[in-house]
């Protein structure tokens, strides 16, 4: 451009007509890309060998006259050139099953199509073509599967055999009044016979033409003859478990599976187009076409597609006139539209395609059934009906129809292939079991019983609640491969002519509006031209919704229903039920809810102790049933047995943390039938079903348990454990046609007897853990182990405190009798009971269990207190003696234990301080006890007979302060109250033995002073704990009336009048404090009197039970004391020498004016009255004497 030469207008004109010029070339860009489409191949499975090049023929070669090697197997054809015989012409009627058993891993959710090419083909030309189409369809998950349905040859076997007579009379009816079979012409046989010529000429081209008089005659003679003979297969019978799939028509037969993607649909399609090296490409295709006829746009659509399909990027076209090769031509693929006389559009072709499928997914729902696309012959109407219902509705067996079972097996094994997947994730579920359940409904159990068994078992494996076993469906695999080569071009002009011949097979059909019994209909097939005509159905994808419970028992529930329709299927495929043994009349049925007795659990003992070799021995004699080990039935009813055993398994623990331990031990019952099934069908037993098996009874041995701990609800529990289902009962049947299923009946039997259900619950681990440690599992197991050990040493626990609680019984018993010598069954009783703790305490240290380690230390001194006690000393008139040496003997046992007890606790506290508080506190309220226990029985009933007074004190004074250490007075906890009343009470007893100590000490002042001294600290300490609980009034009392007669002793002994006078106003103090108990009392008698004069109020949570007998006595000890006060303290400031202040006047008149109405007091009183007398004398008194304690009333 010459900026300089132009002005602003020209130069603002000349960007207009470039940005004109630029909008063009866009859209033109546009234009011609939106004409192409997206094809891409990826060959699956090839038989043929590389390409190699084609041998260009001399002009002027007679095709007519056959090539030496014609008809001879070539490597590079296959069986392409004997098409002249004309059954290889024709598409296989199951030949999408073959591909589909080879790539099952694709069926079902990858590929939307699998189909044989020239079905691919024949639909995508439906708009172009006036010929008959007529095609079985199936749906297989997302995928559907393309046959062709030859309605002739069909109706020609129907003529002969009586099959699909409802077909034919349904056509005949709906849609070809008049049916007659075609013959194809002999311009037919001619075109394929000259096909057949030139591919064979074109891989040997110097091989010499040679004359074979007649033979093409006899080809078409042959030909016809084959055309005509039945090729549809008979009635398929064949099950899964045949290693050869033999029977015709379920091989895959093609020369090569691809993977062709055009556009956005995925098909498998198989194809046996030769395919020659040569030209500027790797691959070319071959054509052969009379140059006397022009290329039609079905032709090209032919051509096009198929060099698509096989990814062939070069067409070679060699045009004959009468048999006589006139030239080649070399045509890309991408120009095959543009042919002249053959133009069509890719994108059209496209919209046909998208169209297509999604009106057939958008109608083909059901899996399982076989669905009909026919189009007759010179219509525009397009039909889709459902088969499988048509053949219901005629009232004749599901084997009439020939695809039932090839589609049954195919959903197997899409299932059962999508299992592997499903192990990774589980949204496959769904579409697992719908493919099962139609496979399933397919199927007659009597011809088919291994894959409906197997598909219940895939089905199971669904529902279960942990790792799914392998399945146990047998690999079906299609072998062989046939090749053939179908000419369709040389079928193209037929359809031609049969646009306006209806002197055919298929004539003008009913309207649309007449037929009620199709499912779907295009009403013309120039609506699949239209873009996006179904496109809003095209992308909808089956929404298969695995029905997911989360209640444990339902699905349980499920799998139990799989495993029963299962174990149907394999008994019929074994013998009928009249072939079963007998019963052993000689073999007794054991009664349940019997109690046990002595030698009942020992008969129990000796029929658990054979668990193990009841698991482990190796079963070599044949089944009950007469199943032939190794087979299909064997191995099937080992996973059912197995599934069935870890269902009820899981009700069972379900069951026990509802609490419902009758039901939990119904179903661990029937697992351990199951698991005794098992054994007696299996000939060696796999380490991971011998560690389910100690779980079951591991499981088993934990609902004894809770039966022993909760006999109250034994009526309920005995209902539970009585009822069963239906389902239940007939999986029971099927378990006793390989076993007696009583292994196990002595560990589950619900017993009435909680000592023998202990026992049973610890022989239940005892096999468990021999069953662990055995050399099939062990070290598979460790974890498992480690449970195995504490539950064992958890029931160990649980038998030492029976057989402790019922020792502490009979010691009980004896409380009211003269003598009380310690009995035989009391001593068989401790060593029982002692042994079980001793064994319990190993299995909690072999697993390191330091806390239940130390509880059964707890136990243990619990154990040894009780045997102490048996050994108390009683006088004749039913006195408690001295603390006896026996008592000592067991008590010293008990402070041996207590020292391991102290140490381990310390040691452990030191590790894991806020590790099981509650297992802590309990530990210290033990050792608290046992030494509070120990001083109180040396203080109440001193051995002085045998030890020294001093000795005595000593011992009681380290064994209270042992006890105090483990008082916890500073944690919250619920015990917290028991620890504060407890120390208050070692303080009280420690104050009252100083203060009788200092009572009865003569001589060595030094050791009295010490005593008081003590004597004073404990007392001032017990009160300020007494008055913390505020629920213990009497305690309190009692502590504060004792430091006034302690008072009053030192009084005794001192000679000055200051002295004295001192003491006994700290004395008034004292029991001036008595006020909060007289508070308290109050209260509680008032809550009492309300009460009585009105039941029905509520009772006080605060309450706590006054004991009136205490009070009246303490009472008793109050007023004498408190008379006794104001009497010395009224004498003292009366003879004192001094001159009384006016503060000694008023108190000396206070003193007088209680001390009299004390006097004056009815003695006769109600006790409340009484309590309300003192608390107001006790109130005068208080602002006098200046306290400014908590205890005062206010």
């Amino acid at each position: 451009f010459r900026w300089c030469e132009c002005d602003a207008g020209n130069l603002s004109a000349l960007l207009m007509k470039l940005c004109q010029t630029f909008v063009f070339l866009k859209e033109l860009e546009a234009c011609s890309s939106s004409n192409e489409v997206k094809s891409s191949a990826v060959v699956k499975y090839s038989a043929a060998p590389p390409p190699t090049s084609y041998a260009l023929l001399q002009e002027k070669t007679d095709l007519k006259l056959p090539p030496a090697n014609w008809l001879r197997e070539n490597p590079q054809l296959g069986s392409a050139g004997t098409t002249v015989l004309g059954s290889s012409s024709k598409s296989k009627p199951f030949s999408s099953f073959g591909m589909a058993y080879d790539f099952i891993d694709s069926i079902g959710d990858d590929v939307d199509v699998v189909s044989d090419s020239e079905n691919i083909k024949k639909l995508l030309k439906i708009p172009y073509s006036k010929s008959h189409v007529s095609m079985a369809v199936h749906r297989v998950g997302r995928t559907l599967l393309l046959d062709e349905l030859d309605i002739q040859e069909l109706f020609m076997r129907s003529s002969q055999t009586g099959d699909w007579t409802w077909l034919k009379e349904f056509y005949q009816r709906l849609i070809d009044q008049k049916w007659q079979r075609k013959k194809k012409s002999k311009e037919h046989w001619y075109q394929k016979a000259i096909l057949s010529k030139f591919l064979y000429y074109s891989i040997n081209g110097d091989g010499a033409a040679e004359a074979v008089p007649d033979s093409l005659n006899e080809g078409e003679e042959e030909g016809e003859a084959e055309e005509f003979s039945p090729s549809w297969p008979a009635t398929f019978t064949n099950t899964p478990s045949d290693s050869e799939e033999s029977t015709q028509g379920l091989r895959n037969d093609f020369v090569r599976n691809i993977m062709w993607t055009f556009e956005d649909i995925h098909m498998l399609v198989g194809s046996n187009m030769p395919i020659f090296g040569g030209g500027r490409y790797p691959a070319v295709s071959l054509r052969l076409r009379d140059n006397n006829k022009p290329i039609n746009i079905l032709t090209g659509i032919d051509y096009w597609l198929d060099n698509l399909m096989c990814n062939v990027p070069e067409l070679v076209m060699c045009f004959h006139v009468n048999g006589i090769v006139q030239k080649y031509e070399m045509i890309k693929t991408e120009d095959i539209p543009d042919l002249e006389n053959s133009t069509f559009s890719t994108r059209v072709v496209k919209d046909i395609a998208q169209n297509i499928l999604s009106f057939l997914k958008s109608n083909c729902t059901k899996e399982g059934h076989t669905y009909w696309l026919f189009k007759a012959s010179g219509s525009d109407i397009v039909k889709l009906y459902d088969l499988t219902t048509l053949c219901e509705e005629a009232e004749e067996e599901k084997c009439q129809n020939p695809f039932t079972l090839p589609v049954a097996v195919l959903l197997y094994k899409v299932a059962s292939n999508m299992m592997l997947k499903a192990r990774q994730n589980r949204k496959h579920y769904g579409t697992i079991r719908t493919l099962l359940l139609n496979c399933v409904k397919l199927l007659d159990e009597e011809r088919h019983p291994q894959i409906i068994a197997s598909a219940h078992y895939m089905l199971s494996e669904l529902f279960q609640l942990d790792e799914p076993e392998e399945d146990g469906g047998e690999s079906l695999r299609a072998g062989g491969s046939e090749d053939s080569y179908s000419d369709e071009e040389g079928e193209e002009e037929e359809e031609l002519q049969e646009d306006s011949d209806d002197n055919g097979s298929h004539s003008t059909c009913s309207d649309p509006q007449d037929d009620s019994k199709a499912v779907a209909v295009i009403r013309s097939v120039g609506e699949l031209s239209v873009p996006e005509k179904y496109r809003s159905t095209h992308q909808i994808r089956p929404s298969y919704v695995f029905p997911v419970s989360q209640d444990k028992e339902e699905r349980c529930r499920h799998v139990l229903s799989c495993v029963l329709k299962g174990l149907k299927a394999v008994d019929g495929s074994i013998k009928k039920e009249s072939d079963l043994p007998a019963a052993d009349p000689n073999t007794p049925i054991p009664l349940k809810y019997e109690d046990r007795s002595a030698s009942g659990a020992c008969a129990a003992e000796k029929g658990i102790a054979l668990l193990l070799d009841r698991v482990q021995e190796d079963q070599k004699h044949p089944t009950r049933s007469g199943m032939i080990p190794g087979s299909w039935q064997h191995r099937m009813k080992l996973q059912l047995f197995l599934k069935a055993s870890k269902a009820y398994y899981v009700l069972s623990d379900a069951a026990t943390n509802l609490l419902k331990y009758g039901r939990a031990l119904r179903y661990i019952r029937l697992a351990l039938q199951c698991h005794d099934a098992y054994c007696s069908v299996s000939t060696t037993l796999h380490p991971r079903v011998l560690l389910f098996h100690s779980q079951c009874l591991s499981l088993c041995g934990d609902i004894q348990l809770m039966l022993a701990q909760n006999a109250s609800n034994r009526a309920a529990y005995l209902e539970e454990y009585s009822y069963q289902t239906k389902e239940d009962q007939e999986i029971l049947h099927s378990l006793h046609r390989e076993s007696s299923c009583q292994a196990f009946n002595m560990a589950t039997d619900l017993a009435m007897d909680p000592e023998y259900q202990l026992f049973v619950s610890s022989k239940c681990y005892e096999a468990a853990y021999d069953l662990l440690i055995s050399g099939a599992v062990k070290d598979q197991g460790p974890d498992q182990l480690a449970q195995v050990l504490k539950r064992l040493g958890n029931i160990r626990n649980e038998m030492g405190v029976y057989y402790m609680n019922q020792a502490a019984a009979l010691q009980a018993d004896k409380e009211g009798m003269s003598k009380r010598s310690v009995s035989v069954a009391e001593q068989e009783m401790w060593k029982k009971s002692f042994a079980f703790f001793e064994k319990g305490m190993k299995d909690f240290e072999a697993i390191a269990d330091n806390t239940n380690t130390a509880l059964l230390l707890c136990n243990t001194g619990r154990l040894m207190r009780i045997c102490a006690q048996a050994h108390c000393a009683v006088s004749a008139d039913q006195s408690r003696g001295e603390f006896s040496p026996e008592e000592a003997l067991y008590y010293n046992k008990v402070k041996t234990a207590n020292f391991f007890w102290s140490v381990f606790l310390h040691f452990c506290i030191s590790i894991y301080p806020l590790s099981h508080p509650a297992v802590w506190d309990s530990v210290n309220w033990e050792l608290s006890t046992t030494y509070f226990t120990l001083a109180t029985l040396l203080q109440d009933y001193a051995p002085l007979s045998r030890k020294a007074q001093e000795q005595i004190e000593r011992e009681v004074t380290e064994a209270m302060m042992k006890s105090l250490k483990y008082c916890d007075l500073q944690t919250e906890s619920a015990r917290q109250p028991l620890y504060q009343y407890r120390a208050a009470t070692i303080h009280h007893r420690l104050a009252s033995m100083y203060h009788s100590c200092f009572r009865n000490q003569v001589g060595d002042e030094h050791l009295r002073k010490q005593h008081r001294s003590l004597a004073e600290l404990h007392y001032s300490k017990a009160v300020r704990l007494f008055l913390s609980l505020k629920d213990a009034p009497c305690e309190l009392l009692r502590t504060l009336l004792e430091r006034v007669a302690f008072a009053e002793f030192t009084m005794a002994g001192q000679s000055s009048s200051g002295a004295k006078l001192k003491t006994l106003t700290g004395a008034l103090e004292i029991m001036t404090e008595t006020c909060y108990a007289f508070q308290i009392i109050h209260k509680e008698l008032l809550e009492e009197q309300t009460q009585v004069e009105n039941p029905e109020a509520p009772e006080s949570p605060s309450s706590s039970g006054l004991n009136l007998q205490e009070v009246m006595k303490l009472i008793g000890v109050f007023e004498p004391s408190l008379s006794f006060l104001l009497l010395q303290l009224v004498k003292l400031m009366t003879a004192m020498k001094r001159k009384p202040s006016n503060k000694d006047d008023e108190q000396l008149k206070l003193y007088k004016n209680v001390y009299s109405k004390l006097l004056r007091a009815e003695k006769n009183a109600p006790l409340l009255s009484r309590v309300e007398l003192y608390m107001e004398l006790l109130q005068q008194l208080n602002p006098q004497t200046g306290s400014g304690n908590t205890g005062v009333c206010s």
